[in-house]
């Protein structure tokens, strides 16, 4: 493999479609280490794969802020604290109870931050809208978020940025 095939420019600009594909894996990869836990399965293993196959921490910086994480270990720029937020389990994110571990059934997003909810970059594309992540029990929560995903050099689109927020609550 040659240096052309390593720009990432060598793949297209980024699509729409694509990025809409980025975040129905990362949709399906909730609910698919929900399922390894819930079926006795090796979830942290599938975690860890989905991770690197989601995510920009092999090659890139990752600026990720998870929805329930707070404190020191607010943001986690490793894979390890990534990790830890979905399957819970590491000392040093002594918090961590596995957010992928309270076995979502159904996970959707929806870009509505503008028309189209996606702007793209170059190699950079952004989404902010919602996820709507149903539970075992069947109760549906919201979850704002702010995606960035760059095109690797393999060509596939990971996050190098991802912000979610339970929505704002002014009786709170």
């Amino acid at each position: 493999m040659g240096n052309e095939t390593a720009d990432p420019s060598h793949y297209g600009p980024i699509t729409e479609d694509e990025v809409n594909a980025a975040q129905t894996a990362w949709c399906d990869a909730l609910v698919k280490i929900g399922q390894f836990y819930g079926d006795g399965g090796d979830y942290r293993e599938i975690a860890s794969r989905l991770i690197d196959d989601l995510y920009d921490y092999k090659d890139g910086t990752v600026f990720f802020k998870p929805t329930l994480a707070f404190g020191a270990n607010a943001f986690r720029s490793t894979k390890e604290g990534a990790l830890s937020y979905f399957v819970g389990g590491n000392p040093s994110f002594p918090e961590d109870t596995g957010f992928a571990l309270k076995r979502w059934v159904k996970v959707r997003y929806d870009n509505n931050a503008a028309e189209n909810g996606i702007q793209i970059h170059g190699n950079i594309a952004i989404t902010m809208g919602n996820f709507y992540l149903t539970s075992i029990e069947g109760q549906e929560i919201v979850v704002e978020k702010t995606l960035a995903f760059r095109r690797c050099d393999d060509g596939k689109l990971r996050l190098c940025a991802h912000k979610s927020a339970l929505p704002y609550d002014p009786d709170k």
